[in-house]
């Protein structure tokens, strides 16, 4: 008779180790989402009650819904059919948007659920972290997480159809995996051994899943290599005494990373001859102005000033003592509970820092919000909440720590409040733009104007959607030839004469170049959007012009 293995049947299995993990875990993931998605729904339903708008607040969700369709229905990687391009900042969350085309979800039900998904995931990973900050004291792990939740430019990047809370919560994500690796509760211990158990070699398996992690971040948005980089500087710090650990360390995070990396770089060397998005290069040629008219300490305190608008500025005295704390208190701990808080309170902190560094290096750009600088808030928030704690703890016990205690708690639950309801203003106001000047311009082009026109454009996403016509992009990020002539106007009519476009689309308020070019007598305004926010702002109409006299 053979043997039997009744024990090891009945065991959990290595997929139901990791879900409890997930759906077990305190605080919970699902309460997360939950609560992500109520806040989300808010913010949808008074854009739709107020002013009967549903949609996207950014042009650019409209490029990442034609790249997912044309992916998702045609099977090509392209933005017009036929024509390979390299204009997609952010392809891993192009093909997660390409699965609901594929599924035959609708698009806006697909992509805010899985923006909402996100923001859930984001403010799950905070508490997490904070737990393994703070261990012992669960209240800091919900206040961490709620106050990631409730950050107002988070829930309106959780319904704005872009990238933003993936590349945010891959980025937490991987500090999770890699900094904290101390369980908070005496059950995760469990459930992570049993983990250990199952993967075999845990150092291999959790450094290999690390570097797919951090390349999925660099094919969100491409500067999520500083992450990357700040981990592989936690690697040294780890294993600096130890070569052979830092090797193998080393070795299979890099394999890590390649795996998706390597055929982003391939393909982008083989479609543009650069290694990254014609975005990267477009945005800086178009802004490089602002890099002449301000000096860098200038551009890094815009660029701040802008990641600290809302309630979480209320944090930053809390953020500063946990970066102290991180650089001076904790130098002398030498256990592992303590090097592992360490070094995730500096990967949050340098991660916040060298983001938003590089931007006002290079792209200090602050509108719609700051949306360059909402990639990071959910790191900020995370050490500011933890740092607050830190900070009340340091002071001495009696009533007027309870008293400041109580206040501070008080401003910051109320601001968040307020700025939640602005938020939500804001958010409708973004998509009334969007829809009453690209969408109602692109509708019109498609009624409009012959099957076979050339449309040169400078924001080409809602018009690339909806309007079905071939185009030039006057922004460069699917034609990148105009990347060097777009602040010469003279240089970009004839660039379009040449290609044989009839009909171009721009704000004529949008640049100095613009303005000249919508001056030219070749230029004949055949449509305005007349949106009467953008009047009432100041600014101009989109319009669209009819090119005469252009080449055959």
């Amino acid at each position: 008779m053979g043997q039997t293995r009744p024990a090891a049947s009945l065991q959990p299995s290595f997929g139901g180790k990791f879900f409890h993990l997930l759906w077990n875990s305190h605080p919970p993931l699902l309460g997360w989402v939950a609560a992500a998605a109520l806040l989300g729904g808010v913010y949808l339903l008074y854009a739709w009650m107020a002013y009967g708008l549903s949609g996207f607040p950014l042009d650019d969700a409209w490029i990442h819904q034609t790249y997912a369709r044309n992916l998702g229905t045609l099977g090509q990687w392209v933005f017009q059919p036929g024509e390979v391009s390299a204009g997609s900042t952010a392809p891993l969350w192009s093909l997660l948007l390409a699965l609901g085309y594929r599924l035959g979800i609708p698009y806006l039900i697909w992509t805010h659920g899985l923006s909402v998904l996100a923001l859930g995931v984001n403010a799950w990973l905070a508490a997490r972290l904070s737990s393994r900050l703070l261990p012992g004291r669960p209240l800091v792990a919900w206040l961490a997480g709620a106050a990631c939740l409730a950050q107002w430019q988070l829930v309106w990047a959780a319904v704005s159809g872009m990238e933003t809370l993936l590349f945010s919560g891959l980025g937490l994500g991987l500090i999770c995996l890699i900094a904290g690796r101390e369980p908070s509760s005496d059950e995760d211990r469990k459930a992570y051994r049993e983990l250990e158990e199952d993967v075999g070699h845990i150092p291999r398996s959790r450094y290999l899943l690390a570097g797919l992690v951090g390349g999925m971040l660099v094919l969100t948005r491409p500067e999520g290599l500083l992450l990357v980089g700040l981990m592989a500087l936690c690697f040294v710090f780890q294993s600096r005494h130890r070569l052979h650990q830092l090797a193998l360390t080393g070795a299979w995070f890099g394999i890590g990373v390649a795996l998706p990396v390597l055929p982003y770089l391939v393909f982008h060397f083989a479609v543009s001859g650069h290694p990254f998005p014609n975005t990267l290069y477009a945005k800086q040629q178009e802004y490089r102005a602002v890099l002449d008219l301000y000096p860098l300490g200038q551009r890094w305190l815009m660029v701040v000033r802008a990641a600290l608008v809302g309630g979480q500025v209320l944090l930053l005295p809390g953020f500063l003592f946990a970066i102290g704390c991180a650089v001076f208190a904790a130098r002398g701990h030498t256990d592992v509970p303590g090097r592992s808080r360490r070094e995730i309170m500096l990967l949050l902190a340098g991660w916040w820092f060298t983001h938003l560094t590089l931007y006002a290096w290079q792209l200090p750009l602050t509108y719609q919000h700051g949306r360059y600088q909402m990639p990071v808030l959910a790191a900020f928030v995370t050490l500011g909440v933890v740092g607050s704690v830190q900070l009340h703890d340091a002071l001495r016990p009696g009533r007027a720590r309870r008293i400041m205690a109580r206040t501070a708690l008080t401003a910051c639950v109320v601001t968040y409040l307020v700025f939640l309801g602005l938020g939500a203003r804001a958010y409708a106001q973004d998509v009334g733009f969007i829809e009453g000047e690209m969408v109602v311009t692109a509708h019109w082009l498609a009624a409009h104007t012959p099957q076979d026109s050339l449309i040169a454009v400078h924001d080409i996403g809602a018009v690339g959607y909806f309007a079905g016509r071939r185009l030039l992009d006057l922004a460069g990020l699917i034609t990148p030839e105009v990347i060097p002539i777009m602040d010469d106007e003279v240089a970009l009519l004839h660039f379009i004469e040449t290609r044989g476009g009839r009909y171009v689309v721009f704000f004529p308020d949008w640049s100095p170049a613009y303005q000249r070019m919508a001056q030219d007598a070749r230029l004949e305004v055949v449509f305005s959007s007349g949106y009467a926010w953008t009047r009432a702002q100041g600014r101009e109409n989109m319009r669209v012009y009819y090119l005469r006299n252009a080449l055959p």
